[in-house]
């Protein structure tokens, strides 16, 4: 490894990148930096798969419970934070790990944030009037209508994202796909990037389990806490969103649970998608520790 790197573990939600990456920062002695924009939220606590209490002590985490959902935030503020936060810890360390699953903000602290056009306040008021009006099926409709690709990796429940890509087909015309970055942003570090994966019905096993998990430590008790904030964006997201349909009386339990499982699975082959379209990422099963330790000691 060069005299400073950013090891990035990434893949889909629960495949093991949160006992991977402590192991790391604890064998290199480092620091971990979250690229989980949902861990980002202090008041999500149960169904945002964060680090236990016990992990958090191990290893210093940075952007965990960082912010509230009352707060704008944005990948492009992210990017910023995240980029002077790593200039500090640099100081310190000739290796820091950058892990989590949201390959957008992964993504930003890499190879830097696309150049979109500016916004354009009519066309985004029409498809948020839309959207509170009929709710997430007609954006999600239109985008995969005019854009099947970015449709395919993009977080579906998250309609300021689902909005924001219409917008910029609108004003261009062009997919917005076609502005995905091509040529990566100079960093004063080298990236080595680590994707964890497995089997497909073992994942889906994990997640099933994962989801039983959260569910008996309070998942629901924390929803019906957040209820009243329901419309925030940072609540519009897998689990949050079925558990607040339950609570409203829309869906009974058994459905609810089945529903939150089924959308965690596709959330995660979204993700897979995402990440494996990038070239860079060397890809291990979560156990393949001797291997992935060689594989970074070697300096690929």
């Amino acid at each position: 490894m060069s005299e400073k790197t950013l090891i990035a573990i990434v893949g889909p939600t629960a495949v093991g990148k949160t006992a991977l990456s402590i192991k790391l920062a604890e064998m290199l002695k480092t620091e971990i930096v979250s690229a989980d924009s949902r861990q980002f939220y202090k008041e999500m606590k149960i169904g945002t798969a964060k680090p236990a209490a016990e992990e958090l002590k191990k290893v210093k985490h940075h952007f965990i419970d960082s912010l509230s959902i009352l707060d704008e935030y944005s990948v492009g503020d992210y990017e910023k934070e995240a980029l002077k936060r790593l200039d500090e810890l640099f100081k310190k360390h000739d290796t820091l790990i950058l892990v989590g699953g949201s390959g957008l903000f992964v993504n930003a602290v890499c190879e830097g944030l696309d150049t979109l056009p500016s916004g354009n306040k009519e066309i985004r008021e029409h498809y948020e009037k839309l959207f509170s009006e009929e709710g997430l099926g007609p954006i999600q409709t239109e985008l995969k209508e005019k854009d099947p690709a970015y449709f395919e990796t993009v977080d579906r429940q998250n309609p300021r994202r689902l909005i924001r890509a219409l917008e910029v087909i609108s004003l261009t015309g062009k997919p917005y796909s076609d502005f995905r970055k091509k040529t990566p942003a100079k960093r004063n570090f080298s990236v080595i990037k680590i994707g964890l994966n497995l089997d497909k019905e073992v994942l889906r096993q994990r997640i099933d389990q994962r989801v039983d998990d959260m569910l008996a430590n309070g998942w629901l008790e924390e929803c019906k806490k957040l209820y009243p904030l329901r419309n925030l964006n940072a609540l519009k997201t897998v689990g949050y969103s079925e558990l607040f349909d339950f609570i409203e009386g829309k869906t009974n339990w058994e459905t609810t649970v089945k529903n939150i499982k089924t959308n965690t699975w596709h959330y995660a082959k979204r993700q897979l998608t995402w990440f494996k379209k990038d070239k860079e990422i060397r890809w291990f099963l979560p156990t393949e520790e001797a291997e992935i330790i060689k594989y970074l000691q070697s300096g690929s």
